[in-house]
């Protein structure tokens, strides 16, 4: 594997990487959380660049510019809405992640930070969460060297700690806190 992967409390809007994932809903035109939180630091051009995109459903990614953001890209995510895991949630979230992963490699992108997909008001649960974009990102970074740093951006501590755990139980070894 030659991607760095870690886990770090951190601002995601602030962060100055290749592409930032936006854990988006399936208009791609702002909501709440982080999605709300980018289009208000990329500003106005986002949002309309977004709009040409004509929406997005579960489970796919798209991406546009940075805009105001030192990211230079963002990848637009949009995850499943939890329901229990009875309809296909943890696919769809993987299929995210995938999506998002593929495109920072069409794009030749060498750095991503993703939010917790779906775990915000869509419900996704962290604990089964944080694991699948563990893997998903694991597996990515075996099978291309395109990556040299993939990032899970987390919000509070409590995320951070859930994330740094998963990190441990697949075998990837922490940065110190």
């Amino acid at each position: 594997m030659s991607a760095l992967l870690r886990a770090m409390r951190a601002d995601i809007t602030m962060l100055d990487v290749d592409a930032i994932v936006n854990a988006a809903n399936s208009s791609l035109l702002g909501g709440g959380g982080v999605d709300g939180a980018i289009h208000r630091a990329a500003g106005p051009a986002l949002l309309e660049e977004c709009r040409a995109l004509g929406g997005c459903a579960p489970g796919e990614a798209r991406i546009t510019r940075g805009h105001r953001l030192k990211a230079r890209h963002v990848i637009h995510a949009v995850g499943p809405v939890w329901h229990g895991g009875t309809r296909g949630e943890a696919q769809l979230l993987a299929s995210c992640y995938r999506q998002a992963l593929g495109l920072a490699q069409q794009y030749g992108l060498r750095s991503i930070a993703f939010p917790s997909i779906s775990t915000g008001a869509f419900g996704f649960p962290i604990e089964r969460a944080a694991p699948i974009a563990i893997g998903e990102a694991q597996s990515f970074a075996r099978a291309s060297r395109v990556l040299d740093e993939i990032i899970f951006c987390c919000f509070s501590a409590q995320d951070l700690s859930v994330y740094r755990r998963a990190l441990t139980q697949a075998g990837i070894a922490l940065d110190p806190p």
